[in-house]
């Protein structure tokens, strides 16, 4: 029923978005030869059936003309990176657009259905891959390694289609909007549900695969407030870190351990104030993390964030705290406290570095060293306490880097390092602490298909934590393949 679902939004929002634009709107064929390389790709995505213009779509982001077409304008610094061959140009900052930053992009979807002339935009991917690993105990002997915690797989991790709106924040003149439904289908469907939507595929029945709307907001911006204010209500990404959900956001295939372990979504409202090129500062308001507002778990939670940009955007330090109320255990209520900064080295290197301290209090002690130990909610993770106690403090502390390297627009190498503790075993299920080393490359056919295999070593320290509690070290080769459509 879920896939027919999915199935049922991307027909009825591609009939909506191909209405956005009229038959007229849309030149018809010259009746002479076009003269210039460029006309000859115009002419082509914009002639015949629907399925010869994607696939006319295809070919020009493929093999693409010259292009004598005039930069965007921007308001502030200009971007910082190259999109592609990176995930943005821009440094990532959750809970809003970039405000003052175009939107350029463009879809093989809709090229085909209006040639990308209508502000709601229809377009995702099909993202899968494979990993050969040294644990080999069956189904989550990868983890706490993720997102590929089955080892020796090959497997469809998420199928994901957006509908979206983006609003104008270039433009000072008046009030815009925007929104963004984004449906996702797959085996990633396990780390971004929340408690509350549709999680009994995952809570009550651990299905393998699973839908997730993953996303639902909407974006009010208002350009008279500073340099611009963006106001987000719904359920959205949680705001700091490197890394998300989905496969085109990040830089590799796999996730950092210290993103597998934090929080994914929120849902509620956050207020993004652009105060300067070098300023903007965030404020939100939400239920917790992963977790419905109609569930009992839900918590009053504060969001707060800063975001100051120097040396004419090439560095950025990012200060959130992502989640805090009384930090009392429930499903997911962490408290977490991150810092993140994004330095360009020069025009082909730069890094980013994230490191943050959670904690839940009040954890049921899951150490088998109480009489009568108070079972976790399900779905929630316990802790393993100190002798005799019934529950704890329950903290963890991490730190990753990436440092990044463009070859070319379509060519790049990850490498990332990090280090985490979980001091209580509360994240992870093992009371130690991890490393993890991983080399990744990454290539891009046009702007459509992104193939990105790596290499990955990790260890636990203190216990044996990988293939189901026994071994210390795991050895992973893995890729992927993102299509867009």
């Amino acid at each position: 029923m879920l896939r027919s679902i999915f199935v049922f939004t991307l027909f009825f929002v591609s009939t909506i978005a191909s209405a956005q634009v009229s038959a007229t709107d849309i030149p018809a064929p010259s009746a002479t030869p076009p003269s210039t390389p460029s006309m000859i790709a115009a002419q082509a995505l914009q002639s015949g059936n629907f399925f010869e213009r994607l696939a006319a779509a295809y070919r020009e982001d493929w093999k693409p003309a010259p292009s004598s077409d005039p930069t965007p304008k921007r308001r502030g610094y200009a971007a910082p990176l190259d999109s592609t061959p990176f995930p943005s140009s821009d440094y990532s900052v959750g809970g809003a657009p970039t405000i003052g930053a175009p939107d350029t992009q463009t879809y093989p979807l809709m090229q085909a259905l209006n040639g990308n002339k209508s502000r709601i935009k229809v377009y995702g991917w099909l993202n899968g891959g494979f990993n050969v690993s040294t644990s080999n105990k069956g189904d989550g002997a990868n983890s706490p390694a993720s997102y590929y915690y089955n080892p020796n797989r090959v497997t469809p991790d998420q199928e994901v289609l957006y509908v979206e709106r983006l609003p104008d924040t270039v433009q000072t003149d008046h009030i815009d909007y925007g929104f963004r439904f984004a449906q996702l289908y797959g085996q990633d469907y396990r780390y971004t549900t929340a408690k509350g939507v549709f999680s009994q595929q995952l809570l009550a029945r651990n299905h393998e695969y699973g839908y997730d709307p993953v996303m639902y907001y909407v974006d009010i911006y208002f350009p008279h407030v500073a340099k611009g204010m963006n106001v987000r209500i719904g359920r959205y990404i949680s705001l700091p870190d490197i890394e998300a959900q989905l496969a085109p956001n990040n830089y590799t295939y796999s996730h950092s351990l210290l993103y597998t372990i934090d929080p994914y979504t929120q849902t509620g409202i956050v207020a993004s104030v652009k105060l300067s090129d070098h300023w903007l500062v965030q404020a939100g308001f939400s239920g917790g993390n992963d977790v419905a507002p109609w569930t009992k778990d839900v918590k009053p939670t504060g969001t707060a964030c800063v975001d100051y940009t120097w040396h004419q955007g090439g560095d950025a330090l990012y200060t959130c705290a992502n989640s805090f109320n009384d930090g009392k255990y429930a499903y997911n209520n962490l408290q977490g406290y991150y810092e993140t900064w994004y330095h360009k080295i020069n025009s082909q290197w730069h890094t980013d570095t994230e490191a943050w301290f959670m904690y839940e209090r009040q954890v049921p002690n899951i150490g088998g060293n109480v009489a009568n130990p108070i079972a976790p909610e399900t779905g929630a993770n316990g802790a393993f306490c100190s002798f005799g106690e019934k529950t704890c403090f329950a903290p963890e502390v991490a730190v990753v880097n990436y440092l990044e390297y463009e070859h070319n627009s379509h060519n790049y190498w990850s490498f990332r390092n990090e280090f985490v503790d979980d001091i209580k075993g509360q994240r992870t299920g093992f009371t130690t602490k991890y490393s993890e080393h991983l080399l990744s490359y990454g290539h891009w056919i046009g702007s459509t298909i992104l193939f990105r295999p790596e290499i990955r070593l990790e260890h636990s320290y203190d216990l044996a934590a990988y293939d189901l509690g026994t071994k210390k070290t795991q050895f992973v080769v893995a890729g992927d393949i993102t299509y867009h459509f």
